[in-house]
């Protein structure tokens, strides 16, 4: 009889449960690491080891985003990857830069990688590792351009290079500032925002103040807003690279010098002026065009809001002239002296003083040229051996002491006003510099040149005086006439005929109580 019950089924054993168990926690582990790492980069990796991806500008972009041309993750061939260069992997992401940067002077010439970095480790925009971050534009830029050297240098030594490089304004003007990032066209393009007809709106990004006035109270800006071609921008005066404070040391002086750009003939009138000639001579408290007519803000004469109205001319004037008259704002400082049209009675005086000047010059100079070479001639033929004896003899005081102060007040103050005067004469001549710095500079040139001129009209008023003094109280006659007298008289005249004639070998050697006196010099 068989036995009736029922069947024993297997019953599973711990150590078995135990394995099943840790299992399924790795496949679990497994998963759960798949999930943090990619399997393209799991796969990539087990190759390409030594390729370490830090982009901190992209951090969670995978290989198989950027490397979209690699058609099977594990052990693919050469064969099989399809053409991407890496701009093209760029451009799959950054359309609209690829499609700037195609069109931009760049193209075909700098890639992404050229300036954002190796493709593997670009910082993020942010960051001061960044080759495109502000202070390191300067160098990126600048390893391509660097010719000519002004293109560096000038912006390094601009007000916006020491503002970014040296005080650390992250807010100063970059190169792409200017020249934008991507879409960088050539300087002479007319789209460029460095071209001339969108220079103004370029710089306006920051100087957007001054560009209002610009546009609104100057005649450069009116014409530019207007569309007129050829006129003045910021660029044009300031420079585009070589920014400079226009306040800053000699900086100043030169700010004329850009206007003569386009007023030709005014900046020659203004050079020929007391103002043109101290700015040229190195006197910074000179006026240049600026001060006059406004940097920003330059209108015609005949606009009432112009600093040179004749209604604003007092103020204008009164910045550097105080206590100022009707009188002195009638001042031309563009008039032409040698220009009869332009201010015939100014034309006629200075005419004459120039007339005065070389006639003066050229009278004694010759005088003791034909003096000298005929004392010499005579020295030689032993001409004077015979009066040699007079300086054993009396003499005779000739002038009185007040005389002899005179004389010596004139001579010494007119070579003051010679060597205070010829150079602002001879701005231009390249000694006038070196004779005007060994005075001190403009400043204490003037004040030497003013003590000489008081002294020059002292004299002239105590000779007056001296002379009314002897007259009118003294009693003395023959002071206006006869041979005393300082008055040019005829003998005088046959004195310097005689002269003459003797210096050109054509007579003797003039004798008298005058040319006795000059025998004991």
């Amino acid at each position: 009889m068989a036995y009736q019950g029922k069947s024993r089924q297997p019953q599973p054993r711990p150590c078995l449960s135990l394995l099943a168990a840790l299992v399924a926690f790795s496949f679990a582990v497994t998963a759960s690491a798949a999930e943090d790492t990619p399997a393209d980069e799991q796969e990539c990796s087990r190759c390409h080891d030594d390729v370490h991806f830090t982009s901190v500008a992209h951090p969670e972009t995978t290989c198989q985003e950027c490397h979209t041309n690699i058609k099977r993750a594990s052990r693919h061939r050469k064969d099989d990857l399809a053409s991407l260069n890496l701009d093209d992997i760029c451009a799959q992401c950054h359309r609209l830069a690829n499609r700037s940067l195609n069109k931009s002077v760049h193209d075909e010439t700098a890639t992404c990688r050229d300036c954002h970095g190796p493709a593997h480790n670009i910082p993020g925009p942010q960051s001061k590792q960044c080759p495109v971050a502000p202070t390191n534009q300067i160098e990126l830029c600048g390893s391509c351009h660097n010719d000519p050297p002004e293109l560096v240098e000038g912006y390094v030594n601009s007000v916006h290079g020491r503002g970014l490089l040296r005080s650390g304004l992250l807010s100063a003007p970059t190169c792409s500032a200017c020249h934008g990032s991507h879409r960088i066209l050539a300087v002479d393009n007319e789209k460029a925002p460095t071209s001339e007809k969108h220079a103004p709106e370029m710089c306006g990004k920051c100087h957007s103040l001054i560009l209002d006035d610009w546009v609104e109270l100057s005649a450069h800006g009116i014409s530019w807003k207007a569309g007129d071609e050829d006129v003045p921008v910021c660029t044009t005066c300031h420079s585009s690279h070589n920014v400079v404070d226009p306040m800053m040391g000699g900086e100043h002086l030169l700010i004329s010098e850009r206007c003569e750009q386009c007023h030709g003939d005014l900046y020659t009138s203004y050079r020929g002026s007391l103002h043109g000639k101290t700015t040229n001579l190195g006197f910074e408290g000179a006026a240049t065009c600026a001060d006059c007519h406004t940097p920003h803000t330059n209108l015609p004469a005949d606009d009432p809001r112009s600093s040179i109205h004749p209604d604003n001319l007092a103020e204008t004037c009164g910045a550097c002239h105080e206590g100022i008259s009707a009188s002195f704002l009638q001042f031309d400082p563009h008039n032409d002296p040698t220009d009869v049209e332009d201010n015939p009675y100014v034309y006629y005086v200075y005419m004459f003083m120039i007339s005065l000047l070389i006639g003066v010059f050229a009278f004694f100079g010759i005088h003791d040229l034909l003096w000298l070479q005929r004392s010499l001639v005579g020295a030689m033929r032993g001409e004077f051996a015979g009066h040699k004896s007079l300086a054993k003899g009396a003499y005779v005081r000739r002038f009185p002491g007040i005389y002899i102060f005179m004389h010596a007040t004139i001579i010494i103050t007119f070579l003051l006003l010679a060597l205070t005067g010829l150079p602002l004469k001879f701005d231009s001549a390249p000694w006038a510099q070196t004779m005007m710095d060994a005075m001190g500079g403009v400043d204490s040139a003037r004040i030497i040149h003013r003590i000489a001129a008081i002294g020059t009209f002292g004299y002239m008023l105590a000779h007056i005086i001296h002379v009314f003094t002897r007259f009118a109280f003294k009693g003395e006659r023959g002071l206006f006439w006869g041979p005393n007298s300082m008055v040019p008289q005829l003998q005088d005249l046959k004195d310097m005929i005689g002269n003459v004639r003797y210096f050109l070998y054509a007579g003797p050697r003039p004798a008298g109580d005058r040319w006795a006196y000059w025998e004991k010099f």
